[in-house]
């Protein structure tokens, strides 16, 4: 028998994160949750296989102390400015922790009048665009923090710094998460542009990179220059390591000091860990394959055009089109019958559209097939 009263009111309330569809069955191009369509390098696979031994008892380095070393000269900083974490996500919610009250209520005297919630202070505010990442909004309630959600431009571009002011952008908030490029749209971002944005914040910017392998620029350097700048990398999305779980954070030495007081002890597993350091010995046969992923991005969004779809214009390894003849929605189902599986957001802003991941030529070319044949019913 249940007993919900056990339960955080916070807690059965919340609505959680829904990760993409992981199928079941064989045989389904799955184009939906952004993976990388070519495997990790050979290197990559040998040392993760010759690490499988005696060491699987042991508990690994608490701070991925090679793995940083290794990204600090990479990026030209020192592994102080670097934290890793079990994918970006943790870090993500770390942030959420490390640099955020939770929502405060108010507190009566005897002889006030009940009043409800106050307004909240900028020390609670977790601040976004949308659509973005929709799992800054359940971060935000897990902590039990105040939500600013800005609507991006009808183009998905960042609104000017004029327009923020007028949109009730809040420049003192806490934490602002800014997905660059973003995901669900794709859209790249200018460095100009969101540096902008990082010198009017009061509180802490995250600059999401997931998907800036696959872009013409990235904003890293900012992290590097600002006080209150963070940027944000995964190995899952361009180097093929889904499965295994690293990102990191880059940024100011005391903003990384702060989350590693409040990350797990050992929150990297060691096989993640070596096979972060492999990759990063293999970079030219990743930098090979964001061009094939990218080359294969633009013949499918020549193709989809050709069948009526509008296609936006793409910085990452996905793109997001609005279909012709019928709702995305339906395109959606229409799309799995034929063992083809993209993905589709019932958010007000993007439900006309399908996001759907760049895939091998192959797999662009059964998307392609199945369309044609749907359009053609």
């Amino acid at each position: 028998m249940s007993n919900p009263s056990l339960i955080r009111p916070l807690v059965r309330k919340l609505h959680a994160y829904v990760p993409g569809e992981q199928p079941k069955i064989k045989g389904l191009t799955k184009l939906n949750t952004n993976e990388n369509p070519y495997p990790p390098s050979a290197k990559v696979l040998a040392a993760v296989r010759a690490a499988t031994d005696g060491r699987l008892r042991l508990y690994p380095n608490p701070t991925a102390e090679r793995l940083r070393e290794k990204l600090a000269r990479l990026h030209r900083c020192k592994p102080e400015n670097i934290i890793i974490g079990n994918g970006s996500d943790e870090l993500l919610a770390l942030a959420v922790r490390g640099f955020v009250e939770p929502e405060g209520r108010v507190i009566r005297g005897p002889n006030q009048k009940k009043s409800g919630t106050r307004k909240a202070r900028p020390s609670e505010v977790v601040q976004f665009f949308t659509p973005s990442y929709s799992l800054y909004p359940v971060l935000a309630d897990i902590h039990g923090a105040a939500q600013n959600a800005v609507t991006l431009k009808p183009d998905f571009s960042l609104p000017s710094m004029a327009e923020l002011k007028r949109v009730g952008w809040n420049f003192k908030a806490a934490l602002t998460f800014i997905t660059t490029p973003n995901a669900p749209s794709g859209r790249g971002y200018q460095t100009s542009t969101l540096a902008q944005i990082c010198r009017a914040q009061k509180g802490v910017v995250i600059l999401d990179e997931a998907y800036v392998d696959f872009a013409a620029e990235n904003a890293l350097k900012l992290a590097l220059k600002h006080p209150n700048v963070l940027v944000a990398r995964t190995f899952s999305k361009a180097y093929s390591l889904c499965f295994q779980r690293v990102g990191y954070f880059i940024g100011p030495a005391d903003l990384i000091a702060a989350l590693h007081k409040i990350r797990d002890s050992y929150n990297v597993n060691g096989l993640g860990q070596i096979a972060a350091e492999a990759t990063l010995d293999d970079l030219k046969y990743y930098r090979a394959n964001f061009k094939k992923i990218i080359a294969t991005r633009a013949w499918l969004s020549r193709e989809l055009t050709k069948l009526g779809f509008r296609v936006l214009p793409s910085q990452t390894n996905f793109i997001l089109t609005k279909p012709p003849l019928f709702p995305a929605e339906k395109w959606l189902q229409s799309l799995r019958g034929e063992k083809v599986l993209v993905r589709w957001f019932g958010a007000p802003e993007v439900r006309n559209y399908l996001r759907i991941t760049i895939g091998t030529d192959a797999e662009a070319k059964v998307l392609v097939k199945a369309a044609k044949k749907i359009s053609n019913r």
